[in-house]
């Protein structure tokens, strides 16, 4: 007789190929012995006194749980969990209680498509995905890499960022900044320095036509950048979607002798032909995507060949399902992709897993002190030379230290409400 018990006994024997095969050989006896049981949202501060991320959990009636990050607050997203998953909220039958956690796409078109007039929160929907993803390497005993048709590399190539102290037009400074920043146990070999600080501005805010001066600044910051980290350190010139076109056009020029990696997120992120204006007036690789969603959002950038990378989010662009999408379509075009990724440790365990099973998705980026975090009992990521270790545990790898997490909940925050 097969069981829940005996079901997942013989699941989790199996290697990961054979599990699929054998979950989808025996669905209609086996649909029903895991159904997931809720869906769970906590506010937890990282780093102490600092900013704070919130987890999604799903919960199962065999005791196995997934994880996945949420780019809102606790309230915000259980609100969201209340109206989209349940029954009594607007979900008339696509929510996921009672449902079967490994029907992973069914999960997803109900979240983003079933519905059209509902609005997507896609921050939030999109850890929910990545927590489907998680509890369905937890059932299968396998990590998410392998769920995902396998790993093409063992290590993610990572970019990190340059801090924003300082003066960023001070040769000095930047021989100083440089130094430590390449001595770092990490080993980075890439980094963003932000457009706003060659400027002498605030971050994120529109900016008008730049001048002479302007770009002059530009200039003399980026090529001290150069002189400083030297040739072996790439150099990502990095905007917040801030410019108008003409401005943009005059950057990437002034930039372009340094040989960036990327110019990232020079104007406006949604499409337009703007974009394709830019690309088409330069030799500088230019880069956006953290703010796109799901492929029907990517498909112009990549038809139109209006940038030279994508660079989409798990959490902010639909989940683990929604980028592996985009992916697929963007490799029909050869097109590369790699990963925005600032958002904390289970992002990290996601976005790793993702990268490591996508042909055309080689690097990532990532914060510094990412190796380090107080959330888990262990596999914190291990960064060496500037990459990431692939792990192999199962789902994304998160192994919380729940004693941390409830004594750093959010102020109000109920513990897994």
């Amino acid at each position: 007789m097969l069981t829940k018990r005996n079901f997942m006994k013989s699941a989790l024997a199996l290697p990961i190929g054979c599990a699929l095969a054998e979950y989808s050989g025996r669905s209609a006896s086996a649909r029903g012995l895991v159904k997931i049981t809720a869906v769970k949202a906590m506010a937890v501060r990282e780093g102490g006194a600092g900013g704070a991320r919130t987890i999604i959990k799903i919960e199962t009636d065999a005791g196995i749980d997934g994880y996945g990050p949420a780019a809102a607050s606790g309230p915000l997203a259980r609100a969201v969990i209340s109206e989209f998953m349940s029954e009594q909220g607007s979900a008339e039958g696509l929510g996921l209680i009672g449902k079967d956690p490994l029907a992973i796409e069914v999960h997803h078109h109900n979240m983003f498509y079933a519905w059209a007039q509902r609005y997507r929160q896609t921050r939030i929907l999109s850890g929910i995905d990545i927590a489907l993803w998680d509890l369905a390497g937890k059932i299968l005993n396998a990590p998410v890499s392998k769920l995902l048709g396998g790993n093409f590399r063992e290590e993610i190539e990572l970019y990190s960022h340059c801090g924003h102290d300082g003066n960023f037009w001070d040769k000095n400074q930047w021989r100083d900044r440089a130094q430590e920043l390449m001595a770092q146990p990490a080993g980075f070999r890439a980094f963003k320095v932000d457009l706003n600080d060659a400027l002498g501005v605030i971050a994120r805010q529109y900016v008008p036509a730049l001048g002479p001066r302007d770009i002059a600044r530009v200039a003399r910051c980026y090529d001290l950048a150069r002189e400083s980290f030297g040739p072996d350190i790439d150099i990502d010139v990095h905007g917040h979607n801030e410019l108008d076109v003409a401005s943009a056009i005059q950057v990437a020029e002034a930039v372009k002798h340094i040989k960036p990696m990327f110019f990232e997120d020079p104007i406006d992120p949604h499409y337009s032909e703007s974009w394709i204006a830019l690309r088409r007036a330069t030799t500088t690789p230019i880069l956006t995507g953290e703010d796109v969603e799901l492929v029907e959002g990517a498909a112009p950038f990549i038809e139109n060949m209006a940038v030279d990378f994508l660079q989409p989010d798990l959490v902010q662009s639909g989940g683990i399902t929604g980028v592996k999408k985009i992916a697929d379509f963007a490799i029909a075009y050869r097109f590369p992709i790699c990963l925005h990724n600032v958002s904390g440790l289970l992002l990290n365990l996601a976005s790793q897993q993702f990268a490591a099973a996508v042909h055309n998705c080689d690097r990532i980026e990532c914060a510094r002190g990412s190796d380090k975090s107080d959330w888990a009992t262990g596999n914190v990521p291990v960064i060496k030379n500037g990459r990431m270790k692939v792990a192999d545990l199962p789902g994304i790898g998160f192994l919380p230290n729940n004693d941390y997490l409830k004594a750093h909940r959010v102020e109000g925050e109920p513990w897994w409400s």
